[in-house]
């Protein structure tokens, strides 16, 4: 069981619960079975046992029979221990999930066990049903086994071997049953109320004790972390904020602004998640950041995952603060030997305030004088230990923003990054269109390609975007091969110009074809979804996705979010084979539906499940038995609130009242990564 299951101790049996229950007390008759049934319990006697073929291919089938009418039992597994068990003329009860062949019922490695009147009265209500092997079962450890293990151990416990953890406030204002009563009702409940108050209560204990180390981690900090002090807002930024502002800040930027001004004047370090769906002006809150920086002394690195996006954001910043007296530098690995010298020891002598760049600016020999914030964009990108670098670059660790254009949903962030701070920005700036989401299929690209040609004609430009999927990279490379030369012959050269970007090109060429995009040099960019994130060209209102089924939801939005940067009216078209499974046809109808990125994290959520979505697979935090981020949002957010309540109030847990849940905690194996950047 220690391999198989993870069950080492009797705590872990004791948490390893049954995945559904079975109401024994009701037996069906074979004539009633329909294909309508699934799991099924009969009360049948077996009138013939016969074995079938021989060596690998040998099968056991039984005929069983009831007062109704007869069917097969079939067994392909533990044949000579099935032939030793079963008995012509004995009556045994039978369960498993029900099948037809040739319209008639079967049953294929049903579990048994002999029928006695006597045994009936004695048996639990509902019956757990445990989560086994294949290995386990076959050695005599399968569902079945679990629950006797199960209910042995329950007959030799006593309440205090499970000792309550919540504080009496809490269970009785949620009207919680106590810990005890829930562990054995959730395995053996009297009555489906029984079990329904026993998850109720072990849910809200999963959700609760979470929150609960999430509240002390970020307490701890605020505490205990020292920070630089950020004390006054000054000539620099008063002068960009009044004089260079390209546009008026959304009452959501004024938001997140004052949140991190108020970070960074108190001495405590500010570890501060930004999110903010595509568009929606993050890079200007950073560089307002680092101008509070600047007016104290302080210089700022901006880091970003891809070469690519470092050099947009240098433009856009270097722009951004034309005529302001800041000096921005660019560290990239492409940077050559000279100017890479130079910006160092101009680092190093305090002569630049802001530096971005990618992973270049993480090596030993980029030495500040005195960082005092670090960004990040798209931090899911970077390893722990990359970003650790950053912030030992400083004798005070330096303040950390973290920016990203993936939405995160509600319930996630508050367990993934529940232990940071977290400002939304919820609110897309004045006169930037939606962008209009289309969904075509392969049989209408005609008509797609003339839309497109008419768009271009207009001085428009167009990506097309194919899927490039890591499993079959050598077939997908291929495709986009084959569509480069489709979109060729639809758009032929001289009239047209194309670009191709792919991640088998070398950083070089790759450069070239993006610039030569940036600058309309080509109306089209063939491209796989190397351009998901970075891009900014306000002339490119047209997206085609090719195989759109082949993309996850998130993605799609981020790919969609590549259009629509500039005031003319915008398209994605979702091009799509016409054969979709269900969940390709919801994702697709999200996508056409809305905008709203959080809208689409949540419904992405729900579709995938937490351990799916980017980066939180190998978190902890998601290891709930029972609770659900998808359907326990309120339940998480009750919890949520009433440990921050709690921890406000006895900061250490050292009342009476709190007693139990501290000596619970101590007891308590650290084993979840939480997200704490710094």
């Amino acid at each position: 069981m220690k391999k198989e299951l993870n069950l080492f101790t009797f705590g872990d049996l004791l948490n390893h619960f049954p995945f559904r229950h079975i109401d024994r007390t009701k037996i069906e008759t074979i004539s009633q079975l329909t294909p309508a049934f699934d799991f099924i319990q009969l009360k049948v006697v077996v009138k013939d046992i016969e074995v079938i073929g021989a060596s690998r291919k040998k099968r056991l089938v039984a005929t069983a029979a009831d007062a109704t009418g007869e069917m097969q039992l079939t067994w392909f597994q533990r044949i000579n221990w099935v032939q030793k068990f079963l008995q012509v003329g004995r009556t045994y009860l039978i369960y498993g999930r029900l099948g037809f062949f040739n319209g008639q019922p079967q049953m294929i490695h049903p579990e048994m066990e002999v029928f006695e009147a006597q045994q009936s009265s004695g048996r639990p209500f509902l019956e757990p049903v445990y989560s086994s092997t294949e290995k386990l079962t076959a050695s005599g450890l399968g569902g079945r086994q679990l629950g006797k293990l199960t209910m042995t151990l329950m007959s030799l416990i006593q309440e205090k071997d499970i000792p309550e953890n919540l504080p009496e406030e809490i269970l009785q204002s949620l009207h919680l049953i106590n810990r005890f009563d829930a562990y054995r009702s959730i395995h053996f409940p009297s009555n489906q109320e029984a079990y329904t108050k026993a998850v109720k209560r072990l849910k809200f204990e999963e959700l609760f004790i979470a929150q609960i180390k999430l509240q002390q981690l970020k307490n701890r900090r605020h505490r205990i972390s020292k920070g630089v002090v950020f004390e006054k807002v000054g000539e620099l930024f008063n002068q960009f904020y009044t004089h260079h502002l390209p546009f008026a800040l959304t009452n959501a930027q004024k938001r997140v602004v004052k949140e991190i001004r108020n970070d960074m004047a108190h001495g405590k370090q500010m570890n501060r998640l930004l999110q903010g769906d595509v568009g929606s002006g993050k890079t200007i809150v950073a560089v307002l950041c680092m101008l509070l920086a600047c007016d104290n002394g302080f210089q700022t690195c901006l880091m970003a995952p891809t070469e690519i996006l470092a050099q947009q954001h240098f433009q856009t910043i270097q722009g951004l603060l034309k005529g302001v007296d800041v000096e921005v530098h660019l560290l990239t690995g492409s940077t050559r030997a000279a100017g890479r010298k130079k910006t160092l020891a101009a680092l190093q002598a305090g002569e630049i305030q802001i530096l971005i760049g990618t992973h270049a600016v993480i090596e030993d020999t980029v030495q500040f004088k005195n960082l005092g914030i670090v960004i990040i964009d798209e931090q899911h990108r970077f390893g722990v230990a990359q970003r650790a670098k950053l912030w030992k670059k400083a004798t005070i660790p330096p303040h950390i923003l973290v920016m990203t254009a993936t939405p995160i949903p509600r319930t996630l962030a508050m367990t993934i990054y529940g232990d940071l701070d977290v400002s939304i920005i919820d609110e897309l700036p004045p006169g930037r269109q939606p962008v209009q989401t289309v969904h075509r299929y392969d049989t209408q690209r005609s008509k797609v390609m003339n839309f497109l040609r008419t768009e271009i004609d207009k001085g428009r430009q167009a990506y097309i975007v194919f899927p490039l999927i890591e499993e079959s990279a050598k077939l997908d490379y291929e495709n986009l091969m084959q569509g480069y030369e489709d979109v060729k012959a639809y758009f032929p050269e001289p009239k047209f110009w194309i670009s191709m970007v792919h991640g088998k090109q070398p950083a070089k060429q790759k450069e070239t074809n993006m610039q030569r995009f940036v600058e309309n040099d080509t109306q089209i960019m063939v491209a796989t979804t190397v351009i998901e994130v970075g891009v900014d060209i306000p002339n490119a209102t047209m997206m085609v996705i090719e195989s759109a089924e082949k993309f996850g939801l998130s993605q799609l939005h981020q790919l969609r979010g590549r259009v629509g940067r500039g005031a003319e009216k915008s398209y994605c078209i979702l091009l799509t084979s016409s054969q979709l499974s269900n969940d390709a046809r919801e994702r697709i109808n999200i996508m056409t539906a809305t905008n709203n990125g959080f809208e689409i994290a949540e419904k992405d959520l729900a579709l995938r499940g937490p351990g799916e979505i980017d980066g939180t697979r190998q978190s902890g935090v998601l290891n709930f038995k029972l609770a659900s981020l998808v359907h326990d949002g309120k339940m998480l957010e009750l919890a949520k609130s009433l440990a921050i309540r709690l921890l406000d109030q006895d900061p250490e847990l050292n009342s009476a009242e709190n007693l139990r849940l501290f000596n619970f905690l101590k007891l308590q194996p650290e084993t979840v990564k939480w997200s704490k950047i710094s």
